[in-house]
């Protein structure tokens, strides 16, 4: 069972109207998640995982610096890239939120950071919207933390992407 803010985006993010298993970003309207908003983020997928296009306050104060173009990995230690890297092909590839639990230094508890897969005005796959939920109620931190350590990641639902189709083109299978 997941923290109810996380829970909040991944409901939010299902209810969402879809064409082939995803929700346009122009659906999304992060102003009607409430509290939840300086939480939130916006990140471009590319050939690296993905950079953030916007992040909200407390997540500029968490890592203590602005967002903006930041890869995610370099968040990362660098052994929790390859899990990272997976959760967020995961999240595009099923069509479907994924949730990644989190730690690091001197956080007292766990992150839950949940991803979920956003399509453009062209019908792209390239847009990711997210959430950074501390399990435990945080202290003001005086310093930003350090690298995130990931523990675990999860697909939430079904895969909202059609079954592969094996496919022939005279008589030599293709697909």
């Amino acid at each position: 069972m997941f923290h109810s803010g996380t829970q909040t985006l991944i409901e939010r993010w299902v209810a969402l109207p879809r064409v082939g298993g995803l929700p346009a970003r122009a659906d999304l309207e992060p102003m009607r998640f409430g509290s939840l908003v300086p939480q939130l983020f916006s990140a471009d997928r590319t050939a690296r995982g993905a950079t953030f296009r916007l992040a909200g306050a407390w997540i500029e104060a968490l890592h203590g610096r602005r967002m903006a173009g930041v890869a995610m990995l370099d968040l990362w230690a660098p052994d929790s890239h390859a899990l990272v890297h997976a959760a967020l092909g995961q999240a595009v590839r099923e069509a479907r939120p994924v949730v990644m639990v989190a730690e690091a230094d001197p956080l007292r508890g766990l992150l839950e950071i949940v991803i979920a897969p956003l399509r453009t005005s062209d019908g792209r796959t390239d847009r990711l919207i997210g959430l950074y939920q501390p399990v435990l109620k945080q202290e003001r931190l005086r310093e930003p933390i350090g690298p995130l350590t990931a523990r675990v990641s999860m697909g939430v639902g079904v895969s909202n992407r059609p079954a592969l189709a094996l496919a022939a083109v005279d008589g030599r299978r293709i697909a």
